[in-house]
C-alpha cells in the first residue's frame, strides 16, 4: 500500500528529455549507480524580497501585506495579460468597480481588476546529499540534469467559518531557477537556487509545503515543511525582528533543560501557527516556534509576575515558572502560579483590522487557577480553553471561548456547583475534557467521603440543556487481570491492593474513545462501560498522553518512560527504555548520527503528520543543543519482536539464528481506489513560472515578480468565483483567458523566436485548476460523505505460506481475516466481501463504506460536520506487520481514516443565468433586456404590454405582438404610460397586461471535481430585500418576508405568486422545483415594488434580493443550499392614479404644444412686419449717425464723400419705402 521508488515521471518537452538522456549516457555507470544510492533531502527556507539571491538569508513569516507588481506587468505590452481582457470587458463596455479583500491583507480596498499584486515572501529550495561536501555543486548538477522542484502549498481551512469560507485549497507550483547575483569568475554558475512565491490566503495562517521532484535528476524523497505566519513578531528599527510577547534569550543554559521533567505540548490540532512550551524552572520564559520546532526561540515573557495569596488561594511558594501553556490559532495562554494570561497575535489575514494585543492580558484576576486544560478541536467557529479553580469557586470550571482573537470566559455549571449537583459536600475537579461536537463537558471529580476516603467520578455536563449527570464511578483499587491483556470492568471482578489514582482524561472525537489515566489506563467507547488495560504496569504513573487522533497514542510516565498504544487493540508497548531502544541507539552511534548523544533529556513528545517526534536536549562534547528527532516507533516494534522471538537451530557444526514472523501475509496493498478529490474535497490549482529567453533558463527578479503576480491573480480568481451568478463555463480561470485563446499560437510564435515582451512568455495553459487527480496507493487523509454516498476500495493480502487442500482451493496456515471497525455504526455501515485468488496465493477484500442517512440534518457546506472514523485492521495482527519503504518501515494491518458526515466543502448553489434567459425567451416568445445592458446582471420584464391570446385560427384583424422593444426612450415611456390603460391601446381580441412568467433555473456546482448540473431538488424562494436602485436595497424583516412571499397573506402585499400547489408543512411558503410552472410578478398595492417611481425617462425597475434555500424541503442531500442573489426586473406598472396623473400631464403638455404652434402660425405675419419696421428704424438711426460723423465744412473731399453717403442712404430709404408700399398695396 506504500510503494517504494520515485514518483511517475511526467511528460516533458523533447529537447529537455534528450538533454537528460545525453547526460545519463555520458556519465560513468559505476559513478551513476553510487549516486543513485545516496540519501538526499530537500531544504526549504523563507526569503523576503530583499533576500532573494543571498546565500545564507533565512526569514520568518511576519509581513502579511501585499505589494504591487503592476510596473513589471506594464512592460508586457504584447502578452496575453491584457488588463481589459482580464476584466472581461468587451467593446463599448464600462468597468464595474469591485470591492474586494486582498489576499493576505485583511483590509477592504477597492482596486481595479488589472492590479497585479505580489506576496511578501519566496520559498528558496535547495537539496543536499549524504557524503557530499558542496551543496552548490549538487544544485548545479541537478539543474543541468533537468531537476525542477515541484512545490505543493496546502492552506489550512480557518476556524471561524462564519467569516471565511471553509475549503481545502492547494496550489502546485514549479520552482524557477535563479542565479545568485554574486560575482563568479571561475564558472558560469557559482550559486543558484530554485524559487517559488509563498502565497498567503485570507483566513489561513497555517500552510503545509510539500516539495517533490519532477522525476529528473537524482532521486529525492518527498518532504513536508510547515510554513506558518508568526503574529507575535514585528519589524522594529532597521527591519530587525522583535517579539511582542517578550524579549528573546539567545543562550540555552543547560539548567533550563537538564534533569527537568518533560511537559506536554498543548495546541488546537491543525490550526495553530505558533507553538509554545513552558516548564523552564524559575524562569518566566517559553520556547516558541512557528515551524513545529524545526527552529525555535527562547523568549522571556513581559508579564508582571505578581502572586495572589489569601485564605482561599492556597499557595505553598512563589515561582516564576510557566507551568501550563496552550496555543490556539491566534492566541497564547499561560499559567504562572495561580494566575493566567493571554496574548493575541497580529493576524491581518484573520481579522478585518489589526487586533493584536499590546501586552499580556491578565484574566480571571480574582480567581485561583490551579490548572489549564486544553481543547484540541475547534467547533462552531471558535476555539476553547478551560481553567480549573480552587478556593471559593471550587467545583466550577471557567470555560473560555476564543473567536477572532477575542477571549471571553463563563462559569460552568451555570446555576450550581458540581458538588451541589452530585449531592456531596467536598469535591474537587481534577481534569476537564470538552467534547466540541456534542457541546458536552466531561469532568473528573475527586470526592472526599465522610471518613476522609477519596473516590473519583466521571461527570457529564450538557452546555445546551444545562443538565449534569454522573456517568461512571471509578473503582477504588486496581482490578486483578489475572494474566489477561485487558479486563472488562463489570463490578464482579477481583481487585488488588493498589489504589486507583486518576490524574486526567483524553478523548478522541473520531472514534469516541475516552481514556482515563493515572497509575492505570481505562478506555471506553461510550463513556459508561470501561475496559482496564492490564499491560500497563500499576507501579508506574502516567504524566500525560499524546494522541495522534489517527489511531495511535503515546504515553509518558512520571519517570520519563515512553509507552505506545494502537487504538482498537489492548496491548501496550514499552518503547523507552527497552532492549529495542538499546539496539536502535547502538546502530545510530555506529552511523555517527548527530541526533543522539550519551547525555540527553527529553523536553516534550508530540505528533506531526501522523509521526511521533521528540524534542530532546543533547549534551555532546560539553555543548548543549535542542534538536527535534523522529521517534522510530515501527523500528522499535520490529526490534522488539526480534529480541523476544528467536530460535537457535544447529545446522551442521554451527548454530543459526531464526526469527518467528508473526505476520501471516507478505504485503498489504490497496487497490481500486476511487478518484480522491470527490472524497478529500481538495481543490488544487497549478501554476508554472513564466518562460524566459535566457539561454540557461535562469530567471531574473522581474520574471520572479511576474510569477508572483500570476499566482496572486490565480488565487484571486478563485476567491471571486464563488458568486451567485454562474459563468457560462464552470472554471474560475475562464474569464482570465477567454478573449485570448485565439491568440495562443501567436504568443507561442513570439516566445519561440525570443521576441516576447520583457523576455517573458506567459503560457495560458500553465495556470489552471486540476480536476483529474489520480488516487495514490493509500487511503486518503480524510473522507467526506454526503447523504447516502459511499466509498469503496479493495485490500489485497498476499499470503506468506499457503497450503493447497482439496484440489484448486487453498487455505492459509495463519488465518487472515479483515475487520472494519466503525466508531458510529448507527450512522455509517461497511460491507466486506472476500475473494480468494488461488493462482496468486492471495485474498482480496472489497470494502464499501456507506452513509445510512440517519445521523445528520441539513447544514451549510463544510459547517458542523459530524466526526467519526473507520478502522481497517487484520484481526490479531496490530503492531506485528510492517512494510519496508525507502523512508523506513511502515506499519500495516491497522489503517484508521477519519470520516466527516454532512455537507462536504466546495458544493454550492448558483443561479443559472444563461439557461434562464434562453428558456424564458423560448417560453415567453421574447426577451426584453434593460436599455443599459449589464452582462453580469441581465434584466427580466415584469409583464407584457399586450399580446394576442393563443388561437388556433389566425386573425388578420389583430396586429402582431412585437418581438422587439421600442428603442427610443420617449417612445418606450409613452407606450409604458399607455400600458396602464389597456382599453386605450389594446384592440378587441387582445389580452391586455398578460403576465410574463419568470422561470428561474439553478445549478449545483462542485468546485472540487468541476461537475456542474441542474438542481433537481426542491427549494423555497423568498424575496428578502429590494429597492429601486442598487444603493437603496433594503433588508426586509421576518414579518415583511412572510407578507411579501406567503400565499396565506391577506393584506395585499404579495410580490409574486405561482401556480404550484406544493407548500411547506405549515402552508406558509410555496415549494418550487426545476419543473415548476414559473413565477408571476404581482407587486400588489402594499408591496414595496408597487407604484415604483421612475428616476429617468425609462420604465421603472426594481432590484429584488432573492433567497433560495432547500432546507426542510429537499431530502436528497445533507447540504443546506442557501443562495442569495439580486434579480433585476424592469417594466414595472404604475398605479392607476399615478398613471392617470402622468397621462394628464403628458396630454396637457401635448395640447399646450399644439396650441402654441397654432398661435405662432397666426401671429407670424404681424411679427414679421413688426420686425421689418424695427429694423428700418434701427438702420435709419445708424445712417444719421454716420452722416454727422463724416461731414466736415473745410474739406471738399469730405463733403464729396458725405454727399456720396447721403445719396446711398437716400437710395436705401427709397427702396425700403417702395417695398413697404408694395406690401401695403398687396394687402389691400
Amino acid at each position: 500500500m506504500f510503494p517504494a521508488g520515485p514518483a511517475p515521471r511526467p511528460k516533458l518537452r523533447v529537447l529537455r528529455a534528450l538533454w537528460a538522456l545525453l547526460v545519463v549516457l555520458l556519465a560513468p555507470w559505476r559513478l551513476w549507480a553510487i549516486q543513485e544510492t545516496q540519501e538526499c533531502t530537500w531544504q526549504v527556507v523563507l526569503n523576503n524580497l530583499e533576500s532573494v539571491g543571498k546565500n545564507d538569508a533565512i526569514d520568518h513569516f511576519v509581513d502579511q501585506e501585499l505589494y504591487t507588481v503592476d510596473k513589471v506587468f506594464d512592460l508586457l505590452v504584447d502578452a496575453p495579460i491584457d488588463p481589459d481582457e482580464v476584466r472581461g470587458l468587451g467593446a463599448g463596455e464600462w468597468e464595474r468597480s469591485w470591492s474586494c479583500t486582498l489576499l493576505g491583507s485583511g483590509h477592504l480596498l477597492t482596486i481595479s481588476l488589472q492590479t497585479y499584486l505580489g506576496f511578501p515572501y519566496y520559498l528558496k529550495i535547495n537539496y543536499s546529499c549524504t557524503g557530499e561536501v558542496s551543496s552548490e555543486a549538487l544544485v548545479r548538477k541537478g539543474h543541468l540534469t533537468g531537476l525542477k522542484p515541484v512545490v505543493l502549498v496546502t492552506f489550512q481551512s480557518p476556524v471561524n467559518f462564519h467569516r471565511w469560507k471553509i475549503e481545502q485549497l492547494q496550489i502546485q507550483m514549479e520552482a524557477a531557477p535563479f542565479r545568485s547575483p554574486e560575482r563568479c569568475d571561475a564558472e558560469e554558475v557559482c550559486l543558484m537556487s530554485w524559487y517559488t512565491p509563498m502565497p498567503i490566503k485570507n483566513g489561513s495562517v497555517v500552510m503545509r509545503v510539500d516539495v517533490s521532484s519532477n522525476g529528473l535528476g537524482p532521486f529525492i524523497p518527498n518532504k513536508r515543511f510547515h510554513v506558518n505566519i508568526n503574529g507575535f513578531l514585528e519589524g522594529g528599527r532597521d527591519r530587525e525582528l522583535q517579539f511582542t510577547v517578550g524579549n528573546e534569550l539567545f543562550h540555552l543554559i543547560p539548567q533550563y533543560f537538564v534533569n527537568v521533567p518533560s511537559r506536554p505540548l498543548w495546541y488546537t490540532v491543525d490550526q495553530t501557527p505558533v507553538l509554545i512550551l513552558g516548564g523552564i524552572p524559575e524562569e518566566k520564559a517559553i520556547l516558541l516556534t512557528d515551524t513545529n520546532f524545526k527552529d525555535f526561540f527562547l523568549v522571556e515573557l513581559s508579564i508582571d509576575s505578581c502572586w495572589v495569596g489569601s485564605f482561599y488561594c492556597p499557595q505553598a511558594s512563589f515561582t516564576a515558572t510557566i507551568y501550563d501553556a496552550i496555543a490556539t490559532e491566534s492566541t497564547l495562554f499561560i499559567r504562572q502560579n495561580q494566575l493566567i494570561y493571554y496574548f493575541t497575535g497580529t493576524y491581518t489575514t484573520l481579522y478585518e483590522s489589526k487586533r493584536g494585543s499590546e501586552r499580556w492580558v491578565r484574566v480571571l484576576a480574582n480567581e485561583c487557577i490551579k490548572r489549564l486544560c486544553p481543547v484540541h478541536f475547534h467547533s462552531n467557529g471558535s476555539e476553547y480553553v478551560m481553567a480549573l479553580t480552587t478556593g471559593k469557586h471550587e467545583g466550577y470550571v471557567h470555560f473560555g471561548t476564543i473567536t477572532d482573537g477575542l477571549v471571553s470566559f463563563q462559569l460552568l455549571p451555570r446555576h450550581w456547583s458540581v458538588c451541589s449537583a452530585i449531592l456531596v459536600v467536598n469535591c474537587s475537579i481534577t481534569w476537564a475534557t470538552f467534547i466540541a461536537g456534542d457541546y458536552n463537558l466531561l469532568m473528573l471529580v475527586e470526592i472526599v467521603g465522610p471518613a476522609s476516603s477519596k473516590y473519583f467520578q466521571v461527570v457529564s455536563y450538557d452546555l445546551v440543556n444545562d443538565y449534569l449527570v454522573v456517568l461512571y464511578t471509578i473503582p477504588e483499587f486496581i482490578p486483578d487481570a489475572q494474566g489477561l491483556e485487558f479486563l472488562m470492568i463489570l463490578g464482579t471482578e477481583s481487585y488488588t491492593n493498589f489504589p486507583m489514582v486518576p490524574k486526567g482524561m483524553s478523548y478522541n472525537p473520531y472514534n469516541n474513545l475516552l481514556f482515563i489515566w493515572g497509575n492505570f489506563l481505562l478506555q471506553s467507547f461510550n463513556s459508561e462501560n470501561f475496559i482496564y488495560l492490564a499491560d500497563f504496569p500499576k507501579e508506574l504513573s502516567i504524566k500525560y498522553l499524546v494522541n495522534s487522533f489517527r489511531g495511535d497514542m503515546a504515553i509518558v510516565t512520571e519517570n520519563e518512560e515512553i509507552w505506545y498504544l494502537l487504538e482498537g487493540s489492548y496491548h501496550v508497548y514499552q518503547l523507552f527504555p527497552s532492549k529495542a531502544w538499546d539496539v536502535y541507539i547502538n546502530l545510530q552511534v555506529l552511523q555517527q548520527s548527530s541526533l543522539y548523544a550519551p547525555n540527553e533529556t527529553m523536553v516534550t513528545l508530540f505528533y506531526e503528520d501522523k509521526k511521533l517526534y521528540q524534542l530532546v536536549y543533547l549534551i555532546d562534547n560539553q555543548q548543549g543543543r535542542l534538536v527535534k528527532r523522529l521517534m522510530p516507533v515501527e523500528q522499535l516494534l520490529i526490534y522488539q519482536q526480534i529480541s523476544d522471538e528467536y530460535v537457535l537451530e544447529r545446522q551442521g557444526s554451527h548454530l543459526t539464528l531464526s526469527f518467528s514472523n508473526f505476520c501471516p501475509f507478505t504485503v498489504m496493498r490497496l487497490r481500486e481506489l476511487p478518484n480522491p478529490k470527490i472524497y478529500t474535497r481538495q481543490e488544487r490549482y497549478r501554476a508554472q513560472p513564466p518562460r524566459v529567453s535566457e539561454p540557461w533558463g535562469f530567471h531574473s527578479e522581474n520574471s520572479l515578480a511576474v510569477y508572483q503576480g500570476l499566482v496572486y491573480y490565480l488565487l484571486w480568481l478563485h476567491s471571486k468565483y464563488d458568486k451567485p451568478y454562474a459563468d457560462p463555463a464552470h472554471d474560475p480561470t475562464w474569464r482570465w483567458w477567454k478573449n485570448k485563446k485565439q491568440d495562443q499560437d501567436y504568443h507561442f510564435y513570439l516566445a519561440s523566436n525570443r521576441r516576447s515582451a520583457g523576455s517573458v512568455h506567459v503560457d495560458m495553459t500553465s495556470y489552471e485548476k486540476i480536476y483529474d487527480l489520480k488516487a495514490e496507493n493509500e487511503l486518503p487523509e480524510r473522507i467526506f460523505l454526503d447523504k447516502g454516498t459511499s466509498y469503496s476500495f479493495s485490500v489485497f493480502l498476499t499470503a506468506r505460506k499457503p497450503e493447497v487442500l482439496h484440489g484448486p482451493s487453498f487455505q492459509v496456515l495463519s488465518p487472515v481475516d479483515l475487520a472494519v471497525v466503525l466508531a458510529d455504526p448507527h450512522c455509517i455501515e461497511a460491507i466486506v466481501k472476500e475473494k480468494v485468488l488461488v493462482n496468486l496465493t492471495s485474498v482480496l477484500f472489497r470494502v464499501k463504506l456507506s452513509d445510512k442517512r440517519s445521523c445528520f440534518d441539513q447544514g451549510i457546506s463544510g459547517h458542523h460536520l459530524m466526526k467519526t472514523s473507520m478502522l481497517v485492521k487484520v484481526l490479531g495482527l496490530s503492531g506485528h506487520c510492517f512494510q519496508n519503504t525507502n523512508q523506513g518501515p511502515r506499519m500495516q494491518s491497522n489503517l484508521m481514516v477519519p470520516v466527516l458526515i454532512g455537507c462536504p466543502p466546495g458544493k454550492r448553489l448558483a443561479f443559472d443565468i444563461t439557461y434562464t434567459v434562453q428558456y424564458n425567451r423560448a417560453q415567453n416568445k421574447h426577451y426584453f433586456d434593460c436599455v443599459k445592458v449589464d452582462p453580469e446582471m441581465p434584466c427580466f420584464l415584469f409583464r407584457d404590454s399586450g399580446c394576442p391570446a393563443p388561437s388556433p385560427l389566425p386573425s388578420p384583424a389583430l396586429p402582431a405582438c412585437p418581438l422587439t422593444a421600442p428603442t427610443h426612450p420617449l417612445l418606450f415611456l409613452w407606450v409604458f404610460h399607455l400600458s396602464s390603460f389597456p382599453s386605450l391601446i389594446s384592440p378587441p381580441g387582445l389580452h391586455p397586461s398578460d403576465p410574463t412568467v419568470f422561470y428561474p433555473f439553478f445549478l449545483i456546482q462542485d468546485l472540487v471535481t468541476g461537475d456542474s448540473g441542474s438542481f433537481q431538488g426542491s427549494y423555497v424562494l423568498k424575496v428578502v430585500g429590494g429597492g429601486p436602485t442598487l444603493d437603496t436595497i433594503k433588508e426586509y424583516s421576518e414579518e415583511e418576508i412572510y407578507r411579501f412571499n406567503s400565499p396565506l397573506d391577506k393584506t395585499g402585499s404579495l410580490i409574486w405568486t405561482t401556480e404550484n400547489t406544493m407548500t411547506t408543512e405549515d402552508l406558509s411558503f410555496n415549494i418550487m422545483s426545476h419543473n415548476s410552472l414559473g413565477i408571476e410578478w404581482l407587486c400588489q398595492e402594499n408591496s414595496p415594488c408597487h407604484d415604483t417611481i421612475p428616476y429617468h425617462i425609462f420604465a421603472p425597475e426594481f432590484f429584488f434580493k432573492v433567497l433560495v434555500s432547500n432546507r426542510g424541503v429537499d431530502k436528497s442531500t445533507y447540504c443546506d443550499y442557501q443562495l442569495t442573489f439580486l434579480l433585476h426586473i424592469h417594466g414595472l406598472p404604475l398605479s392607476a392614479r399615478r398613471a392617470f396623473l402622468i397621462l394628464l400631464v403628458s396630454a396637457s403638455l401635448f395640447v399646450g404644444l399644439v396650441i402654441l404652434y397654432i398661435v405662432c402660425c397666426l401671429l407670424s405675419p404681424y411679427m414679421v412686419k413688426f420686425c421689418n419696421i424695427l429694423r428700418w428704424k434701427i438702420n435709419s438711426i445708424i445712417g444719421l449717425e454716420s452722416y454727422y460723423t463724416y461731414s466736415t465744412p473745410s474739406d471738399g473731399r469730405a463733403f464729396s464723400h458725405s454727399g456720396t453717403v447721403s445719396w446711398r442712404n437716400s437710395r436705401l430709404n427709397s427702396r425700403v419705402f417702395y417695398k413697404g408700399a408694395e406690401e401695403n398695396k398687396a394687402e389691400t
